[in-house]
């Protein structure tokens, strides 16, 4: 049985945590480094459903996508505004389950969470939407462009990335006709509203994000597009950990660890419901 230390190596070898941008806090939050590893259960975001989840089936790590505390602490007391995080700290040593957080590093990677993206999706992917220039072979970076291998319409292709992603409240919205054919699209797993330069120079149809501001979309739709298609931030990233897991699983088969490694189906998107207005 592997060592917290030990899969640690393997996850920062998939995710080095030097890519992970200046401002994120990834790598281990909580954790024994000599303690051993035989479940690990993956998730999008470190809140308390998730924690609850971990301890009941056993897991040993933990490990999101998302920061518990990206912008620093000074305590982990479970009171107070930001109590909730401090509890989840209690609960997980409580229990002896380690958090490790792989957040831009996985981002940029190769494959990354775009890639589980524009696969959840059905895009073949023809190369990074920003490319990493400390990668000579062009593979690692922001965001993915791909190909759909049949044309669709744009709203065939929404219809494609509702079933393609998992479900939320807020499902997606589309900006742009809903005939127009629609054969390139870039994808950016989380908020991808500042990435807009990139897409227009990629000459995509599509543009596949989410957390899509007001002026931004706007701007995007009366200069000629691309189409959009905004959908739910822990949507776009929630492939990921089926992605991860899998990458994991073929390490431990490599190492001969046995371990036993989990998704998180908690839906942990913090909106939980959608009202169509009727003021005409």
């Amino acid at each position: 049985m592997p060592t917290l230390s030990d899969v640690l190596a393997a996850l920062d070898a998939l995710w080095p945590p030097e890519r992970a941008e200046g401002w994120d806090a990834v790598g281990l939050v909580c954790g024994e480094p000599d303690a051993q590893v035989s479940r690990v259960l993956f998730a999008v975001d470190p809140v308390r459903e998730v924690v609850d989840e971990a301890v009941r089936i056993g897991a040993d790590l933990l490990v999101t996508h998302h920061p518990l505390y990206l912008r620093g602490t000074t305590t982990v007391a479970p009171t107070g505004p930001a109590g909730f995080k401090g509890r989840v700290v209690h609960d997980l040593i409580r229990n002896g389950i380690a958090l490790h957080v792989a957040h831009t590093n996985a981002d940029r990677a190769d494959p990354g969470v775009s890639d589980a993206l524009a696969g959840a999706v059905g895009l073949r992917i023809t190369g990074p939407l920003v490319p990493d220039p400390t990668d000579p072979a062009g593979r690692r970076g922001l965001g993915r462009i791909g190909e759909l291998d049949v044309p669709l319409t744009l709203g065939e292709f929404a219809d494609r990335a509702a079933r393609g992603l998992p479900r939320t409240a807020t499902g997606l919205r589309v900006a742009g006709d809903p005939d127009l054919v629609v054969r390139t699209v870039a994808v950016c797993g989380g908020s991808g509203d500042s990435l807009f330069d990139e897409v227009r120079a990629a000459g995509v149809d599509v543009y596949l994000t989410a957390d899509l501001r007001h002026h931004p979309a706007s701007e995007a739709q009366q200069t000629g597009g691309p189409a959009l298609v905004d959908a739910a931030h822990w949507a776009t990233e929630w492939p990921w950990c089926e992605q991860a897991a899998g990458q994991l699983d073929e390490i431990s088969d490599r190492h001969g660890w046995a371990l036993r490694t989990h998704v998180s189906y908690a839906v942990t998107d913090p909106w939980t419901a959608h009202a169509v207005t009727l003021v005409p």
